[in-house]
This record gives structure tokens, C-alpha cells and sequence, in this order.
């Protein structure tokens, strides 16, 4: 069968078919594949020529030397980075960071969306839908300026109630115990609106048919909810899963560089924020896109297990 496969292959007359009837099919749908240029474009432009300056992370990157000038030193940088004594406590509060906004950021979305699926009242829903989701489009900057002015030291809303009412002083941004929840629950205010809208669009999707017929089983709303709404959404709720695990390594940058202060460094600085300082501050890129690489191929790593996993418990993965 391999020997008939490459000779129809190498028969020139095959390929004097086939090339017409792809030209053939080009000009048919040529303005579909015109509007692919721009995303491909994109993607090319800011995604894979970008991927040539990680011959840095190999180098001691000079800049008046430049990316191909500068002397190479193989995997010294990532010899720093593994040697480095910030670096066990930075992968500890990226990771743990990460896993507490998808232990918690994801069930606030489902649940809003199924809350949202079950008002009947048109005009309702929508002010429900853009109140929630409102926040999304502020910047952390507004966000923390927000944060700021209820939990201030001795200055903000909800402090200076704390200390009139004689509960004592209480401390919010500088304090390493409460760090970590107020990055999440910030983050639970400002996205869960937005990332309800996928869930509402899954759930718009799903067959009404299938709740008639549970109605005339005698299913009860809940009934419905746990055997037709939450199968229907069980696909998407995996792919998001399966995405933020890729991102497991990033954190949320912006958030984190905003929030964070000198007296909760050992629970909030994390690889993004020591990139920064390394590259940005410092002026040192060799070392930061080390660092870059190795959270890349973290997250690849991380994306191909979950998907794996997904599909062995029964979901469709990315794949």
C-alpha cells in the first residue's frame, strides 16, 4: 500500500489534478481566505518573528554588541535562574496565586451565568449583565486606586470604621496574610461578569427540546440544571480549564505589580514581577528571558498533560 501511495504521489498527471483544483478552490472562496490576512499577520508579526530574540536567553545579551554580536554562554542564565535563592519562593507564589484564581475564579463565573439563564425578566437580565460585567473594562490602575481608598492604613473607608468602632487597626494592603485574598477577590469583581458571557453563550446553545422533555418527566428545575444545563456547559468549562492551566506560570502581572509592596515581597513577588525588575530596572535581559523560556515551556508542557487528562475523563480537550 506504501508503494502505491508514493507512486500516485510521484505521478505527475496526479499532480497536474491537484494543483488546478486548489487554485480552482482559492479563487472560489478567495475572499474568505483574504479576511484570514490580518489574523495571520498578526500572528506572524507579533508571535513567531519575536521568537528569534530567544537566542538572548543563550546569551550575555549586550546592547551595543546586539542579539547576534553578544558573546554565548549556553545555559548559564538558566543556571543563575535555578541557582538563584529568590527562586524556589517565586515559583511558590506564582503557582499558588495562579491556583487560587482557577480554584476560585472559575465556579463564580459558571454560577453567575446560571443565574443569569434563569431570569425570565428581559430587561433585568441585561442590567444584571452590565453591572457585572462593567468592571472588566477598568484598568488594575482604577481598580487598586478603588482597593486603595476602602482598606488605606488609618485613611481608607473601611479602616477608619474598623477604628471607631473600636475593633482595632486594621492593615489589608501591608499585610503578607491577607495578600493573596485580596489579589483573588479583586479579581473575582473585576472578571467574573465578563467571563460569565462564555458560559451564557454555551448555555444558549443547548437544545430547548431537551428541557420540554424533562418537563414531561416531571424534572424539576434542579433536576434540569444537574442533567441538561450542566452537561451542556461541561465542553467549554473544560477548554477555559485546560487554557488557564497554560497560563499556570503568568499570574497576572498587571494585578500583582500594582498590589505589590515591600512588606509582602515573600508572598506576592512572583516571576513576572522579578522579570521586570531584572530586564525593565535593571537592564539585565539575558537572565529575564531565560526566564521567559522556561515558563513557556512550562506552560506547554502544562497545556499538552490537561489536554491528555481531559480527554481520558471524558471531555473533547483543545486537540
Amino acid at each position: 500500500m506504501g508503494a502505491n501511495v508514493n507512486a500516485i504521489s510521484g505521478d505527475p498527471t496526479v499532480k497536474k489534478r491537484i494543483i488546478p483544483t486548489i487554485w480552482k478552490t482559492f479563487l472560489r472562496y478567495k475572499w474568505l481566505y483574504m479576511l484570514m490576512v490580518p489574523g495571520i499577520a498578526y500572528y506572524i508579526v507579533y508571535h513567531y518573528v519575536p521568537m528569534f530574540g530567544l537566542v538572548i536567553a543563550f546569551k550575555k545579551y549586550n546592547l551595543l554588541k546586539g542579539m547576534w554580536g553578544s558573546e554565548w554562554v549556553g545555559f548559564d542564565n538558566f543556571r543563575t535562574i535555578f541557582s538563584s535563592p529568590e527562586f524556589p519562593s517565586l515559583m511558590r507564589n506564582t503557582i499558588l496565586i495562579s491556583v487560587y484564581r482557577i480554584l476560585f475564579n472559575m465556579l463564580p463565573d459558571v454560577m453567575l451565568a446560571l443565574i443569569l439563564n434563569e431570569i425570565r425578566a428581559p430587561w433585568f437580565k441585561r442590567v444584571v449583565q452590565t453591572i457585572t460585567y462593567g468592571p472588566h473594562f477598568l484598568s488594575w490602575i482604577i481598580v487598586y486606586g478603588l482597593v486603595f481608598s476602602f482598606f488605606a492604613p488609618g485613611a481608607g473607608l473601611v479602616t477608619t470604621f474598623f477604628r471607631d468602632m473600636g475593633w482595632g487597626d486594621l492593615d489589608v494592603l501591608a499585610n503578607s496574610d491577607y495578600f493573596r485574598s485580596l489579589l483573588v477577590t479583586s479579581d473575582i469583581w473585576k472578571s467574573t461578569g465578563f467571563g460569565a458571557i462564555i458560559y451564557l453563550a454555551a448555555l444558549s446553545s443547548i437544545n430547548h427540546e431537551l428541557y420540554e422533555a424533562a418537563v414531561v418527566d416531571g424534572a424539576g428545575r434542579w433536576r434540569q440544571l444537574w442533567h441538561i444545563t450542566l452537561p451542556g456547559i461541561r465542553e467549554v468549562f473544560i477548554l477555559l480549564l485546560i487554557l488557564r492551566i497554560g497560563h499556570i506560570m503568568d499570574a497576572g502581572f498587571e494585578q500583582v505589580y500594582i498590589f505589590l509592596n515591600a512588606r509582602v515581597y515573600d508572598v506576592g513577588d512572583i516571576l513576572d514581577t522579578y522579570i521586570f525588575r531584572r530586564g525593565i530596572e535593571q537592564m539585565e535581559f539575558s537572565v529575564p528571558a531565560a526566564m521567559g523560556v522556561f515558563k513557556s515551556v512550562i506552560g506547554l508542557v502544562l497545556v499538552i498533560g490537561a489536554n491528555k487528562l481531559a480527554k481520558k475523563v471524558g471531555g473533547s480537550g483543545i486537540w
